[in-house]
């Protein structure tokens, strides 16, 4: 049975993403039956993503982050066949109220699941990290494009344009990854350190068992003929 796997996890860091994965022990049962709230304020389970098949689960820090719209927006450009062909939900979590969802997907081309846990209880039982932590080897995200005054700046435009002056969640929460189902079986964990912390989305969906090769990059491409 599904709630029978010992849920060990891969914990991948900006410092071992390339050298070494440490064991990380997280039980989904914890979480389970936390309320999660689509578009239009509907309640469901968080069980509900990943009890029938496998799940790439995306919890971002807030809608209004600049690096997080920019990663969501390499998010919106995964091929639906790649996700198809694995047979792989991707769902993206969010931390605000869910009448903020609607005009981030429109931002972001986003098409995909999309939730948001506005008491940020997945993001606290599980111990997502609170605040920032940057170190000297960090490796710049490969999906962030603006610099960080930039994106700043952008932050700023989008919340005063906005309807609801908010930060659209906690601005001091930290987002993460997972891959997890069928049932509460846990195949990997990534806790960001800081906005600039995500997992590549390449790296994710290979490991969720995705075959295609995806580039993000914005580099022209070089077409021999």
């Amino acid at each position: 049975m599904a709630g029978e796997v010992s849920p060990i996890t891969r914990q991948v860091t900006i410092e071992n993403r390339e050298t070494r994965t440490a064991s990380v022990n997280i039980d989904l049962r914890d979480v389970e039956d936390c309320l999660i709230y689509d578009r239009h304020g509907v309640a469901v389970p968080f069980k509900t993503l990943y009890g029938d098949r496998k799940s790439v689960i995306i919890f971002v820090r807030t809608f209004l982050c600049y690096s997080c719209k920019e990663y969501v927006d390499d998010l919106s450009k995964v091929p639906r066949e790649a996700l198809q062909g694995a047979d792989i939900r991707l769902v993206v979590i969010g931390q605000s109220a869910h009448h903020h969802i609607e005009p981030f997907c429109l931002l972001t081309g986003y098409s995909y699941e999309i939730y948001v846990d506005p008491e940020r209880c997945i993001y606290q039982k599980l111990g997502m990290k609170r605040e920032e932590k940057f170190i000297d080897s960090a490796h710049p995200s490969p999906h962030v494009k603006s610099g960080v005054f930039m994106g700043q700046m952008k932050s700023i435009w989008r919340a005063m344009r906005s309807h609801a002056f908010d930060f659209q969640g906690d601005p001091h929460q930290q987002g993460g990854a997972i891959i997890a189902g069928p049932g509460s079986q846990v195949h990997f964990l990534h806790f960001d350190m800081n906005r600039l912390d995500h997992m590549p989305i390449t790296w994710l969906l290979q490991l969720a068992g995705v075959q295609q090769t995806l580039d993000f990059s914005d580099k022209p491409k070089i077409i021999e003929v």
